[in-house]
């Protein structure tokens, strides 16, 4: 008789890892040049120079590795510069969620705005701008800000590839104790039996 393949004990051995986020992630959270565009338009903002931002961030750390390049061998370049792309895609990933969960309030605060029977959400003193206006306005700025940030990833990332001769990708970080979070799992499992 064969014995059963342990299939739990084949899944613990493997690492967890935390993923990194990625520019396909920030792509996703942060406004492109021309939603960019039309919020700065709509909101009366600067319009910022994406292609600027991009291209000087890009220029910047292709310089920086190659004032490097003779004291750093090939493989310390690259965890060098993959470290440095990680930190500027994290965030522009950060600003990107941040700008999501704004906009997410600015449209709460609107639609309740947009009930008459709603004193608390009426417009302020004459003067003063209501409550969803304020939110508008900010989830503006964060999108400007995002946008930015998403653009000096981009470039971060196109110089990495310049540099190393590779597409970027996240560094996925091992998860310090992963036998710590089985172990709060088997507790709240345990506990949950009493009822």
């Amino acid at each position: 008789m064969t014995k059963p393949a342990n299939t739990r004990t084949a899944s613990s051995r493997q690492p967890q890892l935390r993923r990194g986020a990625t520019l396909e992630m920030v792509r996703l959270t942060c406004p492109d040049g021309p939603q960019a565009l039309k919020i700065a338009t709509s909101f009366g903002t600067a319009i910022i120079d994406s292609d600027g931002i991009r291209s000087l961030h890009e220029r910047q750390i292709v310089e920086a590795a190659d004032s490097l390049s003779e004291g750093l061998g090939e493989k310390a370049m690259q965890i060098h510069l993959q470290r440095i792309v990680g930190a500027f895609v994290g965030s522009a990933h950060g600003a990107g969620q941040f700008y999501s969960r704004a906009v997410s309030e600015a449209r709460d605060a609107t639609a309740k705005a947009s009930n008459d029977a709603r004193d608390e959400d009426l417009d302020g003193p004459v003067g003063y701008d209501s409550s969803a206006q304020r939110k508008r306005e900010f989830a503006a700025d964060m999108g400007i800000q995002s946008h930015a940030l998403r653009m000096a990833a981009e470039g971060a990332v196109a110089a990495y590839e310049h540099v190393v001769g590779e597409a970027w990708k996240p560094f996925d970080r091992p998860v310090e104790n992963p036998g710590a979070s089985l172990d709060r799992k088997a507790a709240e499992t345990q506990m949950a039996a009493f009822g």
